[in-house]
């Protein structure tokens, strides 16, 4: 009985994100990634898989109209920003 249910929730997940990837994967990327613009096919079905598991993700991003890839932050990134350069 839990089984299935967990399956059932599973499957509707899956089916939301497949739902969700399709126009996410033909359009919504390059909005959320302008390098992403001139992508090949293979590209775009190389993302596929990952965007019907992550789409709550990309689709909060997508509605929330950021434009440019997160930045990065490392911890060497962050002592670079906090001192001053140097050169040696």
């Amino acid at each position: 009985m839990i089984a299935a249910i967990i399956l059932i929730l599973l499957g509707s997940y899956l089916a939301l994100g497949l739902l969700f990837a399709l126009p996410f994967v033909f359009r919504g990327v390059q909005t959320l990634d302008p390098h992403a613009a001139h992508a090949t096919w293979g590209f775009r079905l190389l993302i596929l898989p990952g965007s019907i598991a992550l789409w709550p993700l990309l689709l909060q991003r997508w509605l929330s109209g950021i434009r440019q890839p997160p930045e990065e932050v490392t911890a060497h990134r962050r002592l670079a920003a906090a001192e001053p350069h140097r050169r040696p």
